[in-house]
């Protein structure tokens, strides 16, 4: 049973990056600071900084005090830029994906640890964990490199007038969520390796006794 164990250690730290991973994702999709603007003229905005996520806007307010003021955005809104757009869609699938392949690695440890040692019961779950969290960081890298795209190409976004906001910012600049999102898409790909790397136990066909 010892061998079994010790066998497995490397998905239970896999388990340990994914959960990371899979929380910093989450995170990410809540933060605002996807995209960072600046804005120097302010007689055009009400504002002199806009930070830009998936979900929503917010805008500084400068004129006698420091004031956020948050705008929410959906699917349907037609505004919105491809970058954003995919992005919103990418990482719930990201999410979603993640949390699928932590549910194959919870059977997987299960059955490791318990003594189950079929193939089908411990390789093939481990397998489809990988899978899956790779797929997931891949969800998430799309939208960062996206977004990134977006900031160093200087991308506009139509906002609706009621926003007090230009069609570009004078600067922008990457936000703490895409760098978040960067750390998530590093350790589902990372645990998605070690879930793949598996090796099921020569002596398998021997089944411990109770």
């Amino acid at each position: 049973m010892i061998l079994f164990i010790n066998s497995a250690n490397c998905q239970v730290a896999g388990f340990a990056l994914s959960s990371i991973g899979w929380i910093l994702c989450m995170s990410s999709m809540g933060f605002v600071e996807w995209q960072i603007w600046h804005i120097d003229d302010c007689s055009h905005a009400t504002s002199c900084l806009a930070s830009v996520g998936i979900w929503r806007v917010c805008v500084y307010h400068y004129n006698f005090s420091k004031a956020k003021v948050c705008y929410k955005y959906t699917y349907r809104d037609t505004f919105l830029p491809p970058a954003i757009r995919a992005a919103q869609h990418l990482l719930v699938a990201a999410a979603i994906l993640g949390l699928l392949g932590r549910a194959f690695n919870i059977f997987a440890l299960r059955n490791v640890y318990m003594g189950i040692l079929q193939n089908n019961a411990t390789c093939r779950p481990f397998v489809a964990s990988g899978i899956l969290n790779i797929t997931a960081g891949v969800c998430i890298l799309i939208a960062v490199l996206w977004n990134y795209y977006s900031i160093l190409n200087s991308k506009g976004i139509a906002f609706p007038p009621a926003y007090h906001l230009p069609l570009k910012p004078d600067t922008q600049e990457i936000g703490n969520a895409i760098i978040v999102a960067m750390v998530a898409a590093f350790l589902m790909f990372l645990s998605g390796l070690l879930f793949l790397s598996y090796k099921f136990p020569l002596d398998s066909r021997v089944h411990p006794t109770v």
